[in-house]
Formats: structure tokens, sequence, C-alpha cells
């Protein structure tokens, strides 16, 4: 009797332990309106575009993103009549790595939770969704060499790391340089300009390794814009009220990120 207790106890304490696992909710992407190629075809790439960040974000739910190939690349702040996010590309035909590359930025504001505070600080922003890009298509050209969403698209996967190492090949520090020098320099033209895509694309290159090194930093972008914050604010303000608000397994994370940009939060 008291083995058949223990075994049912170890039963429940198990079962207890995988309810509280949070379980990746399922995302509804709806392609709107003609993309000059096969609808499912194009479900097939953006699935498998936000796929590679998704799986990263454990527990979270999003409402269903409807996406349309022109009028952007933009993702809206006002929402669908139920809360739909709505996504424009400025894409079309089968430039899939193009395709993968502008709604992977666009699911990095989601996944950032966007909003409409103004403030100074929106480049760092933009510049982790010029990462997201870079981070989605060389996962997605390793997927696609085993799993690709049709057995002929596998010869296609070098074609989208290749999008990503050219972007990446402009967007190197100067020889000798450290982040942090080069922030130092350039903050002035961030600040006025957030969307510096030259020099967005300098901080994404410099900070991916810190992402592919352990992709479940992702999750912590979800409380970038947690505050409300207002052109007062400093850069350093900004990076404190992340991680103010961020749980704290993801804490040192986001200190680590400050460093590599010159900026002491301890």
């Amino acid at each position: 009797m008291m083995m058949i207790r223990a075994a049912v106890l170890l039963i429940l304490v198990t079962a207890s332990l995988f309810a509280a696992e949070p379980v990746n909710k399922p995302l509804v992407i709806r392609p709107l309106k003609d993309w000059k190629a096969s609808r499912e075809d194009v479900k097939k790439v953006l699935y498998s575009a936000a796929g590679e960040l998704w799986t990263l974000f454990p527990g979270r739910e999003l409402k269903p993103i409807e996406v349309e190939p022109k009028g952007g690349p933009i993702t809206l702040y006002k929402r669908g009549p139920n809360g739909e996010i709505q996504i424009k590309l400025d894409t079309g035909g089968t430039l899939w790595a193009q395709y993968a590359f502008q709604f992977a930025h666009e699911m990095g504001h989601v996944l950032c939770s966007y909003d409409e505070d103004d403030h100074k600080n929106k480049w760092f922003e933009e510049s982790i969704c010029e990462l997201a890009s870079l981070f989605v298509l060389r996962r997605m050209s390793k997927s696609w060499e085993s799993q690709p969403p049709y057995p002929n698209w596998k010869n296609y996967a070098p074609h989208l790391k290749s999008y990503a190492d050219e972007r990446m090949k402009t967007a190197q520090l100067p020889a000798g340089q450290t982040l942090a020098q080069w922030y130092a320099d350039n903050a002035p033209v961030l600040a006025s300009n957030a969307t510096d895509r030259e020099r967005n694309n300098v901080v994404a290159t410099a900070l991916l390794p810190l992402f592919e090194a352990q992709p479940e930093r992702w999750e912590a972008v979800t409380w970038l814009n947690a505050e409300k914050l207002t052109p007062l604010h400093t850069f350093k303000d900004y990076l404190f009220a992340w991680r103010r608000n961020a749980p704290e397994k993801h804490r040192p994370f986001i200190t680590m990120i400050a460093k590599e940009l010159g900026v002491e939060l301890d």
C-alpha cells in the first residue's frame, strides 16, 4: 500500500511539473491581397520566418497577424477590428529571402511590444529588429537544409544565408573600434533618426553573436517597452527601465548589452 501511494504521489508531482511548463501558443498569420505568388507558399514562408523567433517566447500569446505585400515594410500601431496585428511588407513574387527578412523585422517590433511613445531611443528597437532579420535568415538557412516547407525548396537554403551575409558584410565595425566606441561617436545621429538602416545594421551585426550564443535570450525583448517614456529619457534611462521590468533571469543579459554599448547600469 505504501508503494502504491508513493507511486501515485510521484505521478501527481510529475504531472504538476509538466503543467507548470509554459505552453507555446500557436500563431495565426493571414496573408491578404495579391502577392503574385501562391497564397499557400506565402504562408509557408511567413510561418517559417516567424517560427524561428516564436518558439523562443514560451507562454506568450499574440492576436492574429494580417500581412499585406505592399505599403511598407511597417507594423501599424492601429489594430484590426478584432485586435489583429497589421503588417505591410514591400515584396512579392517568389523572393522568399526578402519575405523572410522583412517579416522577421516586423515580427521583432511585435515581440518588442512596440508602442507609440515619443522618445529618442527607438533606434535601439529598430536595431534589434534588424538583428531579428539576420537571426531568422541564418536559422532558416539551417532548418531548410533538413526540413524545408517543400522538399524542392531545400536548394534555396543557401540563398537565405547569403541574403543575411550580404547585409552583414557592409555593417562591420571599423577596424580596431569597439561597439561602445562606435556608439559614442554615432549616438546623436541615432537619437535623431531611429531608422538609419546603415547604423541600425552595425548595431545588429555586433550584437547578433550574443543572441545566437543563447537564443533563449530573445524573450527579454518582451519588456523592452514596458514603461512609458518621453523625449527627456536618456538611453541609460531606457535600458534601466527595460532591466527593471524584465524578469530576474533576463537582467544579466540586459546588463551585458548595456556594457557592449558602453552604458554602465550597476
